[in-house]
């Protein structure tokens, strides 16, 4: 039934509570592919921020942080998924990853779209009212846009609310 199945996560312990629903559903489906997924938002820091209470740094120097950062940024997502990869490695199972530069709801709703993935398993983070107002929801988002079946694990210790 899924063939192919699509894992975004973001490097935090609670998005792999996923991991697993993953598990089951490779052994119960006949799963052949799965992708994991993370992408890395860029760094936004606007010249002329002050950096030790003292300091202000100019475009260019704004640039160089930013480049830095973002290499940083994505080599630890690179790790993370590379870590994900070896941990499913297995049985004929093909494993792959993908990094993706950008707003992550943004470019993960265009990158499902553009697969031609069976399921979509994501965790949701449960946040409510302002955390959710401020934060935004990434599950939402796609639950509200992607045209294709999409499992939602809520994370543990989720509290209803607002």
């Amino acid at each position: 039934m899924y063939r192919k199945i699509l894992i975004p996560l973001d490097g935090s312990e609670l998005a792999e509570c996923v991991l697993t629903h993953v598990d089951t559903i490779i052994k119960g489906c006949g799963v052949e592919e799965i992708i994991f997924i993370r992408a890395v938002e860029p760094v936004s820091l606007p010249a002329g921020t002050i950096t030790d209470g003292a300091a202000v740094f100019t475009e260019a120097d704004a640039i160089k942080i930013r480049e830095s950062l973002d290499t940083r940024n994505e080599a630890e997502a690179r790790k993370y998924l590379e870590g994900m990869v070896d941990r499913y490695k297995s049985g004929g199972l093909k494993v792959d990853m993908t990094i993706l530069q950008g707003k992550p709801a943004d470019e993960l709703i265009d990158y499902i779209q553009k697969s031609d993935a069976d399921l979509v398993i994501i965790a949701s983070h449960g946040r409510s009212g302002i955390s959710r107002w401020i934060h935004g929801s990434v599950a939402e988002r796609l639950l509200r846009t992607v045209c294709m079946p999409l499992m939602m694990i809520r994370a543990p210790g989720c509290v209803p609310g607002i």
